[in-house]
């Protein structure tokens, strides 16, 4: 015949504890949280602390790109001067950076 007879096994117990098990399932989440969470937290942090900080002179660009100097510090708004008579309103969270001090005069 070509064909073998397959037997069934008998059922082994497992070897290793049940702590070896979960070792590779641990040490995923600790390079998860070192190399992904951690750092986003940190950027937060320091974002928010900008946020803050923020005042009137301050010379910022927001996240759609416009450079201006702010004019005016409101709790959840600012008003920025984006050319000279031209104010717009915008919402704090939308500062992405605070340039240092004369910046847009020289480009």
């Amino acid at each position: 015949m070509l064909i073998s007879n397959a037997y069934a096994q008998t059922a082994t117990a497992p070897s290793g504890s049940g702590f070896l098990e979960f070792l590779p399932i641990i040490a995923v989440i600790v390079v998860f949280y070192f190399l992904l969470l951690r750092p986003q937290q940190k950027r937060a942090k320091e974002q928010k602390a900008m946020l803050i900080a923020l005042q009137k002179g301050d010379e910022i660009v927001t996240i759609g790109g416009e450079l201006g100097r702010i004019t005016k510090v409101g709790e959840d708004y600012l008003s920025v001067e984006i050319a000279e008579n031209v104010t717009v309103q915008i919402q704090k969270s939308a500062v992405q950076t605070v340039l240092p001090k004369g910046t847009i005069k020289s480009i």
